[in-house]
């Protein structure tokens, strides 16, 4: 049974804490550290009341935890809420929420929208290099009725105000756009072209992993005709963070 709950949690995203030091007091008679993240795991140490422990990470509704004596085990979150911080203020998920989001690096999402007339599905990754800049790469598909389009972009982005729960955010990037003629309606090849790009837009930290995502972006498509082409896309989603 705990090599199958190993394989699960293996793959679901967890998020470390920005401030590694977090520690909070425990507040009841004793707290269980489970070797994995579920109840299926064994017991292996026990956390007494008034001992610190120091919040390493959370998956899904557990958080790995560190004794004063290195002991590294998983708690359940109720057990953590029932915690208090050093200050004797009762521990705030919300708090512990948003540093998570105040220190994300990673971001996976999806996002759906309209590109030029087209419905559009566009599914993203990003790195969080600093807390102001991001590295994101996309590949999205619009869906017209003269032609489907393809297309792949790389962008950097700006973020002035990392910690703000609304995230307002600039971007420029570049890639390249595959259109697939409906062959029904017209004669033609399919052709790929060049695209640069520019946009703005903005992220809401919702609660736990979890953000909106709203952005407005306009392409101009590098053509091999004497006038590029000028699109714009609006588009709306939401996206994890770990």
């Amino acid at each position: 049974m705990p090599l199958v709950l190993w394989v699960v949690f293996f793959f679901l995203p967890s998020s470390a804490f920005a401030d590694e030091d977090q520690k909070v007091i425990i507040d009841e008679a004793f707290i269980e550290l489970h070797t994995g993240p579920g109840r299926g795991f064994p017991v292996f140490y026990i956390v007494e009341k008034g001992q610190l422990v120091s919040l390493i990470k959370k998956k899904t509704q557990w958080y790995k935890v560190r004794s004063v004596k290195g002991h590294e085990g998983w708690v359940h979150e109720k057990r953590i809420q029932k915690t208090l911080y050093e200050d004797g203020e009762k521990f705030s998920e919300d708090e512990s929420d948003k540093d998570d989001y105040t220190g994300r690096s990673f971001e996976l999402g999806v996002l759906g929208g309209d590109f030029g007339g087209a419905t559009s599905l566009t599914l993203y990754a990003g790195w969080n290099f600093t807390e102001n800049l991001s590295a994101e790469i996309a590949v999205a598909q619009a869906l017209g009725n003269v032609s489907d389009l393809r297309y792949a972009n790389i962008s950097l982005l700006h973020q002035p105000f990392p910690e703000w729960r609304y995230t307002p955010f600039f971007k420029i990037g570049a890639g390249v756009i595959q259109t697939i003629p409906s062959v029904t309606l017209i004669q033609s090849e399919d052709r790929v072209d060049e695209s640069v790009n520019v946009g703005l837009g903005l992220k809401v930290y919702v609660s736990q992993q979890f953000m909106l995502r709203t952005e407005y972006t306009r392409y101009t498509i590098l053509t091999s005709r004497n006038n590029n082409d000028e699109v714009e896309e609006w588009k709306l989603g939401f996206s994890v963070f770990f």
